[in-house]
């Protein structure tokens, strides 16, 4: 499907260079640099208080580097105020005009810009279409539901055909069952208008929906920058293992029992001896794990359960320590059940012990 009439939408890259921020002595963003490539969803993602609200809003120019520079393109931008950017934004709390019905407040940014009237409305409708809430031009804020607020603040950031569409937090005031269906509907309208996007979250698992690329940050700093299942699949450090997924990444410590049956199954390359006397530990995903007669399979015990339908979540004493897995299996599992394990080896991970970075071991 074709954008709406009016409207054209131009891809734009993001090139954030050596950027700093801080306020008074707290380093909030520091010494960032990445490039955010045009036509994509890309999502700033982390803990609170990470900094990606902040690097947000320098990026539409709320507030200005303390060091370093933001091009869009080729253009400089550091010191260009925000009106000046031809960004959109979309905040937390939608920030309608609760006096201005749905047509007005999505025609509000072309009332200032003194568009005439006809004109202006007409636009609002068809981007009303877009966004899907043409059936309700006529209501206000207050007779609207919490995902349909934010469609109209979509559509209002949109009307002004910006390069760039930010979204800070846009889903954190929506229930569980409306966030699912605005995260559909924010990817639909990015893939059918193909504006560059910067969505800032803290949910793992929302950013793995729905971003083309995630930028993972810690205390200011980038951590890795890729699609979402390179992360997922090759995180460089365990922050990254450990930040992305679902129930939580198991972590083995270095003993020489579970060495050997990495050693003997073939998980680890049999040269692989020679990290036996460093300081490393290891990471398993629990959908990694899977019930196996294979001979090379690992006698555990079943400590606790979680039952979601055919799928087990159960706690296993491995190697004397406890892992979680999420396990399938057609026989019921009972707590206290021996049973034989295997887990796949794209599902393993080793980091340094001191700079919990990623070890390569092939």
């Amino acid at each position: 499907m074709d954008s709406p009439l009016f409207f054209y939408f131009i891809d734009m890259k993001i090139t954030l260079q050596n950027i700093s921020k801080t306020f008074g002595t707290t380093l909030a963003v520091d010494d960032f640099s990445c490039e955010l490539p045009d036509g994509h969803l890309i999502c700033l993602l982390g803990p609170s208080g990470c900094g990606k609200s902040t690097l947000l809003n320098m990026i539409c120019g709320i507030l200005t580097p303390s060091k370093g520079n933001i091009f869009f393109d080729e253009q400089d931008v550091t010191n260009l105020p925000p009106d000046k950017r031809n960004i959109g934004m979309v905040f937390q709390n939608y920030a309608l005009y609760p006096h201005l019905n749905v047509l007005e407040n999505i025609a509000f940014p072309l009332e200032i810009k003194k568009v005439p009237k006809k004109e202006r409305f007409q636009k609002a409708t068809e981007i009303a279409k877009l966004v899907k809430v043409d059936n309700l031009l006529k209501r206000f804020p207050s007779e609207l539901s919490g995902g349909q607020q934010q469609r109209v603040a979509i559509a209002r950031a949109l009307i002004k055909n910006p390069k760039i569409l930010l979204m800070d937090e846009p889903l954190s005031n929506l229930d569980a069952r409306l966030r699912l269906e605005m995260r559909e509907e924010i990817r639909r309208i990015q893939k059918q208008t193909g504006i560059t996007t910067v969505f800032v979250t803290h949910d793992q698992e929302e950013a793995m929906s729905i971003s083309d690329s995630i930028v993972l940050m810690k205390d200011g700093v980038l951590i890795q920058k890729g699609l979402s299942l390179d992360l997922y699949n090759n995180p460089n450090c365990s922050f990254v293992s450990e930040f992305l997924g679902n129930p939580p990444v198991n972590r083995i410590k270095n003993t020489s029992d579970f060495l050997d049956y990495a050693l003997k199954s073939q998980i680890l390359p049999k040269d692989y001896e020679k990290f036996l006397s460093k300081n490393v530990f290891f990471e398993i995903r629990p959908e990694c794990f899977k019930i196996s007669q294979n001979k090379n399979a690992v006698k555990c015990k079943i400590l606790r359960i979680s039952r979601m339908g055919k799928e087990e979540l159960a706690y296993l004493d491995f190697f004397g320590q406890e892992v979680c897995a999420i396990l399938q299996n057609e026989e019921e599992l009972s707590i206290g059940d021996e049973i034989f394990v295997e887990f796949k080896k794209k599902g393993l991970f080793v980091f340094d012990a001191i700079t919990v970075i990623s070890v390569d071991v092939e």
